[in-house]
């Protein structure tokens, strides 16, 4: 009889969530508190308490072909880096594929996850959850639990932080209730943190309010979507072979690349740590209004008065209508009992981020608790595959111990690289979490067998983007598309531009004498594996 599992959430890591069980023999029930699938992405006109929520405009910020699932390829026709409305019209083609829905129950909330008394025998947990339109309540046993609540719900919003916030007559609000400019004409509006969502904000009220400020304590990097030439800059920087250069030389190279676009400290931006020690800021157009006067930069907030703000540099805002808290979230799994996972100030100890290592048997595993610099569905997947063959009993974890070293080793690198801040707990890089996990299950591309047998899809793998569908060429549920999607990926990622005919160019593509350095490169590469 097959495993039962219990999916908690049908955003897109647990509309994969399910997929992976059924693609392992395992029979998943998805609980969804809400009436419809896409989480995060499905907009709702009023933020939720307990929801994940996005505003009207929110336009994704990693391109199509980086954040597809692994089998199952973005329409060429949808822009390279999609609108909200996109995004939930992808996942419901992927339901739709793959027939997922019947698997979901709607307006079905997880009150509690316990472990049973027989756990150590059976690894079997008690859920119990409340029918929210019969408003009832029923325990079930499973075999195995994947939580996908990701990391949006719950609003860090410290607002009593602020010396003379009570004594303040104006509006004070998390960006997680923001939706769009309106209520906000001819005001005065300070938001504090400068994260993406704070750029965001900053940048579409800046066109509509009558004056913005953005409060930072620590400044940061601004990444452009669009790299030179026009392509999407995660297509450019999340390539194998850039692998082979130094950390130090990446970051060198990427500030002078930021800072060509502007210069980050003439537009008071420039931040004290380097371009990869922090989780930066995706936005086009910040610099375009912070050269317009009608978004200006301002340090910390030293206080509040009855009307306005002081700085820690003693400027003072008077006048201020509305102040916005872009301070990001906090996560947590309340229903989940704390003998299985505790998590504290933005800490729980996971192996890898999906399994907590003292569960033996491993029936319990969190689904996209990460903050990528890169794509996060991908990840999700890759997690979700790795996870049912657990389940499954395909796949084996390590000893308890290995897992409690791995989690120290990734503590301690992520405080050597990152400022120490509750944002910083989950933060992973794409290419290597990606090849983390897919070394567990076998499904990581080898190079040395591509290049033997097809070396001109080794070319594309090593020096072109790492697109998911690399983790479908081999192993566990290899996919028999996965090299032509990786072939025609290129088509996907022009044909959304290309609206107009215009004349050709000279010259299409990488030069032929890159495409031999690279080749050299990638042999020079293989051969150092080997010895």
């Amino acid at each position: 009889m097959a495993k039962k599992v219990a999916v908690i959430g049908g955003g897109s890591s647990g509309l994969t969530a399910i997929k992976c069980c059924l693609d392992e023999g395992l029979q998943p029930v998805c609980f969804e508190k809400g009436t419809d699938i896409g989480g995060l992405w499905n907009f709702k006109e009023e933020a939720l308490p307990g929801f994940a929520s996005v505003y009207r405009s929110t336009v994704i910020n990693t391109s199509k072909e980086m954040m597809c699932f692994s089998d199952f390829p973005i329409p060429k026709e949808y822009p390279n880096y999609m609108p909200h409305s996109y995004i939930i019209k992808y996942f419901r083609m992927y339901a739709d594929n793959f027939d997922l829905l019947k698997h979901i129950r709607f307006r079905h909330r997880v009150d509690s996850v316990k472990p049973r008394e027989d756990f150590a025998e059976t690894g079997q947990w008690n859920i119990t959850y409340t029918d929210e339109e019969k408003n009832e309540s029923t325990t079930e046993v499973y075999d195995a639990v994947m939580v996908c609540t990701g990391h949006h719900a719950y609003p860090h919003y410290p607002r009593d932080s602020f010396e003379g916030i009570n004594n303040f007559q104006g509006k004070t609000m998390h960006s997680h209730d923001y939706k769009d400019h309106h209520g906000f004409e001819n005001k005065r509006v300070v938001i504090i943190g400068i994260g993406n969502s704070g750029g965001d904000i900053a940048v579409e009220l800046s066109r509509h309010a009558k004056q913005v400020y953005l409060s930072t304590r620590r400044g940061t990097w601004v990444i452009n979507r669009i790299s030179r030439g026009g392509l999407p800059v995660d297509i450019i920087g999340n390539r194998r072979m850039l692998n082979l250069v130094p950390s130090a030389v990446k970051g060198v190279i990427a500030r002078s690349e930021l800072n060509h676009r502007f210069n980050h400290a003439l537009y008071g931006l420039q931040p004290e740590h380097g371009v990869f020690g922090q989780h930066p800021m995706v936005n086009d157009d910040l610099p375009n209004r912070i050269v317009t006067g009608s978004l200006v930069v301002k340090p910390n907030i030293k206080c509040f008065t009855k009307t306005g703000v002081v700085f820690d540099n003693d400027t003072v805002e008077d006048d201020v209508d509305v102040v916005i808290f872009a301070t990001g979230y906090r996560f947590d799994f309340p229903f989940v009992d704390k003998s299985a996972m505790k998590v504290e100030n933005n800490h729980v100890n996971l192996y890898k981020y999906v399994f907590p290592p003292k569960l033996d048997p491993p029936t319990l595993s969190v689904i996209g608790l990460i903050q990528p610099l890169g794509a996060i569905m991908p990840i999700s997947e890759i997690q979700c595959r790795w996870a049912t063959r657990v389940f499954k009993g395909t796949t084996k974890l390590p000893s308890q111990d290995a897992m409690f070293d791995n989690i120290r080793q990734k503590k301690m690198d992520m405080s050597k690289r990152y400022y120490n801040t509750p944002r910083h707990t989950i933060q992973v890089d794409y290419i290597p979490i990606m090849d983390e996990i897919a070394e567990q299950i076998g499904v990581k591309p080898n190079m040395k067998k591509l290049l033997l047998s097809d070396p001109r899809l080794a070319l594309a793998v090593f020096s072109g983007p790492c697109t998911p569908y690399q983790y479908r060429l081999m192993g566990p549920g290899a996919w028999k598309g996965a090299k032509e999607a990786i072939e025609t990926q290129w088509d996907r990622i022009t044909y959304p531009t290309k609206t107009r005919p215009v004349p050709e160019q000279m010259t299409n593509g990488v030069p032929g004498i890159l495409k031999l350095l690279i080749v050299f490169a990638l042999i020079v590469a293989v051969i150092w594996k080997l010895l």
